[in-house]
């Protein structure tokens, strides 16, 4: 009969082999997980020091960074870029001159001469006035400024019984120490005449007027409108003034005249031709011409 040494020897070697093999997996699995962790860690480590990549240049990501560069040049988010800025907007004429006629026809110094006081202003065939007109684009172009953050103020806004006239219109700005000055029109030349032009002041020194300090950079504001403008509305310079520039230069304005401040007028198109009377009386070309003498103050405003 046998002493029992030898098959507790066999099972405990057995139950040693199993633990230790246990162990040997549990470890093993142990270090491959240890390992992906700290490897995944490492390339956490190594994303987080560059710039944060937003994928290759496609022409649509291209085009998304091309509007975030713009967006202080966008209509609806100027965001302030602006700020500080003072600009007059003269609407030509007033819709309420045409009751006041004696009072209009009173004539006012403009330094070099004399002149009446304001007009009636030109008019579409069918009727539609040239001061309705630069009330409704000046207006657009106070929302379009004022969004990016300039104060904007106005010479007249329907808010009056005629005028002012042209020596107070320039006065207003002076007053207002403001950067720059645009004032409103369109012109009421014969049919075929076409296109839009920008009016600088002369230099000029005589009376009440000297404009030897705003004749450049008048020009300078005038240069930038005619290319914002024709940019935004794809009308051309006028084909009847201006030698096709776009730009002419007067010394017999008294809102020219008489200002201390950069000013220039702008005459938006000729109401009289039919193809630019269907231009000026539709809202959305005004919405475009707006936007143009917007863009070309904001870029003077810019330097």
């Amino acid at each position: 009969m046998s002493n029992g040494s030898t098959p507790p020897t066999k099972s405990r070697l057995r139950g040693t082999l199993v633990t230790l093999a246990a162990l040997a997996l549990v470890c093993g699995a142990g270090w491959l997980v240890w390992s992906a962790i700290g490897d995944h860690g490492a390339r956490d480590g190594d994303d987080a020091r560059p710039a944060v990549s937003h994928g290759p240049t496609t022409p649509e990501n291209a085009d998304d960074s091309d509007h975030s560069d713009d967006s202080d040049n966008s209509d609806a988010s100027g965001k302030g870029s602006l700020k500080g800025k003072v600009v007059v907007i003269d609407p030509g004429h007033n819709p309420q001159n045409r009751r006041h006629p004696s009072e209009i026809a009173r004539l006012v110094d403009i330094g070099t001469n004399k002149k009446e006081c304001d007009t009636t202003g030109a008019a579409t065939n069918s009727g539609y006035a040239e001061a309705s007109f630069t009330l409704d684009v000046s207006r657009r172009v106070r929302e379009i400024l004022e969004t990016r953050g300039a104060k904007v103020v106005f010479t007249q806004d329907d808010d009056r019984p005629f005028g002012p006239c042209v020596d107070e219109r320039a006065a207003i700005g002076n007053r207002a120490h403001a950067d720059a000055a645009v004032s409103v029109h369109a012109d009421g030349a014969g049919s075929g005449d076409r296109g839009f032009h920008v009016i600088a002041p002369a230099t000029v020194r005589g009376g009440g007027a000297d404009t030897s300090a705003i004749a450049a950079p008048s020009r300078t504001l005038a240069r930038h409108l005619i290319r914002e403008f024709g940019d935004a509305t794809d009308a051309k310079p006028a084909n009847y003034l201006g030698g096709g520039t776009g730009l002419t230069v007067r010394d017999d304005l008294g809102g020219l005249n008489l200002s201390t401040i950069p000013k220039v007028f702008i005459e938006c198109g000729n109401m009289r031709d039919p193809k630019d009377a269907k231009l000026i009386t539709d809202a959305a070309w005004r919405q475009r011409a707006a936007q143009g003498i917007a863009q070309g103050i904001t870029d003077f405003l810019r330097g």
